[in-house]
């Protein structure tokens, strides 16, 4: 997961993951091997919020290209 934030650091990437987990969006699963392998996975009730998050995403883009070409 770090791979694909640019620039985030552990500290902060833990914090997040934490976060996620306290408020029941993702699922931690910690397996019993060496090294320690620890997945996170999206819950049923943080899998509720992608339409939410498409709608904010399809706003951006437009919202984006809105405010480009004002500049323009």
């Amino acid at each position: 997961m770090k791979k694909e934030i640019p620039g985030i650091t552990d500290r902060m990437l833990s914090k997040e993951l934490r976060d996620l987990e306290v408020n029941h969006l993702a699922k931690r699963t910690v397996y019993d091997s060496v090294p320690v392998i620890v997945e996170y996975s999206m819950t049923p009730y943080g899998k509720s919020l992608e339409s939410l998050i498409d709608e904010l995403r399809d706003w951006g883009i437009s919202h984006r290209k809105k405010i480009i070409e004002k500049n323009k």
